[in-house]
């Protein structure tokens, strides 16, 4: 349904999004992650039409975002990070004005605002001042207005910024519920928002797409990883990394920095679920070497995040 190629976006003379390719399908759900400054709200804004890009095309159901930029908008809802909203209207009156600009017939916005009312959860303040409501129900508002005009896309920039865990519950399950029925692409540096809401996670990093699999491989990947961490007292760093490299063939030993005078460190990396601290132990018990620590971690998504976007 809408395919991104090789994206780029320039400020002067930084780069911002660095020639990205994706593909998204109809009915998908898609998480866009990746820390602040990776460049996901300026790809968002280019897919939306609100930022031209530097080089490359997004297609919409064929159509060029640089030749057909107005009709693409028409299948788009959008909501920013910060719902742009004028706060000095009642929820009712802002959500019939956003109508009428949406071109919505007069005789069927009741209807509509019903809908998205029920949806959002919006009953018991449509009568309320936008100014006298809490974030997330401000938040609600906004989507009530991404979602205004049926679009058959829905973009969200960071929805549930800011938001007490209440709240983020709340707009997950509506992102949900919206999704059986709308391609939905949204934004977020939170991992465990992606998890539990999204079919398929792409991490970007520097304007770089590092990571692009559905939620459940993603997931297994995690699961299937492991690492130990080892401390020895009087022991040769090299010469604990030669025995510890007989093993298995999968394993990696990496030296890791003293963390006492007297002590080496390492940590031992597996691409497997198999845990080595057996073997390991029964290798140090025929040297003379004593073991200070000998503690395994599973690798997790987010581990898998912070590997992938830390550094360069």
């Amino acid at each position: 349904m809408i395919q991104v190629k090789n994206l780029t976006k320039y400020y002067n003379n930084f780069c911002a999004v660095d020639g990205i390719n994706l593909e998204i399908k109809k009915g998908e759900i898609l998480g866009l992650l990746g820390p602040n400054g990776a460049g996901k709200t300026t790809t968002l804004r280019m897919l939306t039409g609100f930022f031209k890009p530097t080089s490359g095309d997004i297609l919409v159901k064929d159509l060029s975002i640089s030749e057909d930029s107005l009709k693409i908008k028409e299948l788009m809802g959008y909501l920013p990070e910060s719902a742009p909203l004028y706060h000095n209207m009642l929820v009712f009156d802002y959500l019939c004005y956003v109508a009428k600009v949406r071109g919505i017939k007069k005789e069927k916005i009741p209807s509509r605002l019903k809908e998205l009312s029920d949806l959002c959860g919006l009953s018991d303040i449509m009568h309320q001042s936008v100014d006298e409501l809490s974030k997330g129900l401000k938040q609600r508002v906004g989507l009530a207005h991404a979602m205004m005009n049926d679009p058959e896309i829905l973009i969200l920039d960071e929805p549930t910024s800011g938001l007490d865990p209440n709240q983020i519950a709340e707009i997950r399950e509506i992102i949900k519920r919206i999704g059986k029925e709308k391609t939905i692409v949204f934004s977020t540096h939170i991992l465990s928002e992606a998890e539990a809401t999204c079919d398929r996670i792409v991490i970007i990093n520097k304007g770089k797409i590092v990571a692009d699999d559905t939620t459940q491989k993603l997931k297994n990947r995690a699961a299937s990883g492991s690492s130990i961490n080892l401390s020895l007292y009087d022991a040769d760093p090299d010469d604990v990394v030669k025995l510890l490299r007989t093993i298995a063939p999968d394993i990696e030993v990496l030296k890791k920095e003293p963390v006492e005078k007297g002590v080496a460190s390492f940590e031992i990396q597996s691409s497997t679920s198999k845990d080595f601290r057996k073997q390991i132990y029964l290798k140090i018990k025929e040297t003379n070497w004593s073991i200070a620590q000998l503690t395994r971690e599973s690798q997790t998504l987010e581990s898998i995040f912070h590997e992938l976007t830390k550094g360069n």
